[in-house]
């Protein structure tokens, strides 16, 4: 067991086999940092998927250290959450925060939607963060100041009580902010997730997305649509079938997805197929009235 955590060895081995740097030194410095997040958000997929089995994702770090060890990915409690207990057990200066989201431009701002990373690394504080689906593939200074990696912008500002960060107006969400206060793993966090795996109002309950970063852009698969985006644009594919589908999540997602049965895979894809059919048919129906239609994505996220 690590000492500092409690989190299992043996999780922590797999881990970083996962990440593709087992057997490698790892000291605690900027470009043993950078490694580990390229490796994570190009590994390690965002997904919601048990959310729609349904079954229940405990946010311990530890408990997430062995999910993505498994073979399987998560959101940001999870992903954030292993990460900083490995980089907390490599001998990095890692904070947890709380950090309040704006999903889409000129929306509300929702506490605690998401959790954030700083890390000092070299003497430099970073945002690090490998929750974000198609966010940052590198982490990014904590300073003032616009950032380029592959097609997309990001900025970092200062605010009131500590730092914001907007993304691209092409990603998947607007901006979170935070402050400097430490936030408590899985404490802070258990109301949110709770409504996040239950409710109807929810993204992640309306629409299953997996989500994964690379150097030159982004996949996104929700429902039944696989958007990449790079620097020629956005492109969109939809899905038509359970095998296509599958291979997609374990393929070019990477995911261990051994623990659903049969039935369980049967009944995930039917419910999956069903919502797209439907979100299809609505967009085509404003279309043929001449109406305004909703917004080209199968959920507000």
């Amino acid at each position: 067991m690590d000492a500092r955590s409690g989190t299992g060895t043996a999780d922590l081995a797999g881990y970083l086999a996962r990440l593709g740097l087992a057997g490698v030194a790892l000291p605690p410095t900027y470009d043993t940092l950078a490694a580990l997040h390229r490796a994570h958000v190009e590994r390690i997929a965002y997904e919601c998927i048990d959310h729609h089995v349904p079954r229940a994702t405990p946010l311990a770090p530890g408990e997430s250290v062995a999910r993505l060890a498994a073979g399987r990915g998560g959101y940001c409690f999870h992903l954030n959450g292993a990460f900083s207990e490995l980089l907390d057990h490599l001998g990095f200066a890692v904070t947890r925060h709380r950090a309040a989201v704006r999903h889409t431009a000129g929306g509300p701002v929702e506490p605690d939607h998401h959790l954030a990373l700083t890390v000092v690394a070299d003497g430099v504080p970073y945002l690090a963060d490998v929750g974000l689906g198609d966010g940052i593939h590198e982490p990014l200074p904590l300073r003032p100041g616009s950032y380029r990696q592959g097609p997309y912008t990001y900025t970092i500002d200062r605010t009131a009580a500590g730092w914001r960060f907007t993304h691209d107006p092409r990603g998947s969400f607007r901006m979170f902010e935070f402050d400097a206060a430490p936030a408590r793993l899985p404490d802070d966090f258990a109301d949110i997730h709770e409504w996040f795996a239950t409710s109807p109002e929810s993204g992640f309950v309306r629409t299953l997305t997996v989500q994964r970063r690379d150097a030159a852009g982004a996949d996104v698969l929700r429902g039944c649509v696989l958007r990449r985006t790079d620097a020629t644009g956005d492109t969109d594919r939809e899905i038509a079938t359970a095998e296509e589908w599958y291979a997609t999540m374990t393929g070019l997602f990477g995911l261990d997805l051994g623990d659903l049965d049969a039935a369980t895979r049967e009944r995930l894809w039917a419910r999956t197929r069903t919502a797209h059919l439907a979100w299809r048919a609505s967009r085509e129906a404003p279309a043929a009235s001449g109406l305004p239609g909703p917004a080209d994505r199968p959920d507000a996220r």
